[in-house]
């Protein structure tokens, strides 16, 4: 086998809480993560020259060592000792900069499929560490499991059952959104915040609800409007609830069912948005 179709999904954050400032600069959280139908789609082949290439059907995507996928090839071959060529080709439909985890899947993607692409027998564990190593996000779409509630960094996983399906209405409005400088201007009010107890199973779509939440919206409100006025359009076209997704700029609503959140995507048709139906996994 010289090469392999792999699926990098799109998340969605329920809850995030932050909880303190960290002596290392990186902020302690608690969110619930929720992977998506909304995908990128990476081609990795074995190539007879050494070295990583990566295309993109994106031209605003980085094909060099930024790109997540491009380190995330580049550290397993380096941590297995492998003398390979790899091209990866990254067919793109999430949004960059969006709060949705692109990148981080394509990590993750990139990681999880060669180390079946070239049979390096890693366990789950294993590529859990290699992922933290590219970043925080990187291992939640390693985890072998549709949500989670992350905690340290964002690294420390365990499983939550969502049991309710979720449809979503998700609104990129155009421009993206530099996670280091929401957290930059994010101010914790105490740093003796203790964890907070949070619901790990979930039947009913009341209690999903319950739990929206996101501390990084007082940050990006104050510099983006666009976000909470995106918010009260879900609401108005009929959203049960309504969240901006991660450190943004996308916000989802979530929906009955997908006749209405398709509905929903009519009120957002301008030439800089851009807009998905999905569903949680």
């Amino acid at each position: 086998m010289n090469e392999l179709t792999v699926q990098a999904p799109a998340k969605i954050n329920l809850t995030l809480k932050i909880l303190r400032k960290r002596a290392d600069g990186y902020h302690d959280i608690q969110s619930i993560l929720q992977k998506v139908s909304l995908y990128d789609t990476l081609l990795l082949t074995c190539t007879p020259l050494q070295g990583i290439t990566v295309t993109a059907d994106d031209p605003s995507i980085p094909t060099d060592a930024r790109n997540l996928a491009y380190r995330a090839a580049d550290l397993l071959l380096t941590q297995q000792k492998i003398a390979r060529g790899i091209s990866i080709h990254i067919k793109k439909r999430i949004p960059a900069g969006a709060g949705l985890g692109g990148g981080s899947s394509d990590a993750a993607a990139t990681l999880t499929g060669l180390n079946k692409l070239l049979r390096c027998n890693l366990t789950e564990a294993e590529l859990l560490k290699l992922g933290v190593q590219i970043g925080a996000d990187v291992p939640f779409f390693i985890y072998d499991k549709p949500a989670a509630l992350a905690e340290g960094i964002g690294e420390q996983l365990s499983p939550v059952k969502i049991q309710v399906p979720l449809w979503l209405a998700i609104i990129f409005p155009g421009f993206s959104i530099s996670t280091k400088w929401v957290y930059d201007n994010c101010r914790v009010l105490t740093n003796k915040v203790k964890n907070i107890r949070i619901c790990r199973s979930f039947k009913q779509l009341n209690t999903v609800l319950h739990i929206l939440r996101n501390d990084l919206e007082i940050v990006v409100d104050q510099q983006y409007p666009e976000i909470q006025i995106i918010k009260r359009t879900l609401i108005q076209a009929g959203a049960c609830g309504a969240l901006m997704s991660g450190s943004g700029s996308s916000v989802f609503g979530i929906f009955a069912d997908e006749h209405h959140a398709q509905e929903a995507l009519t009120l957002f048709g301008t030439p800089t948005n851009r807009v998905f139906v999905a569903h949680s996994l």
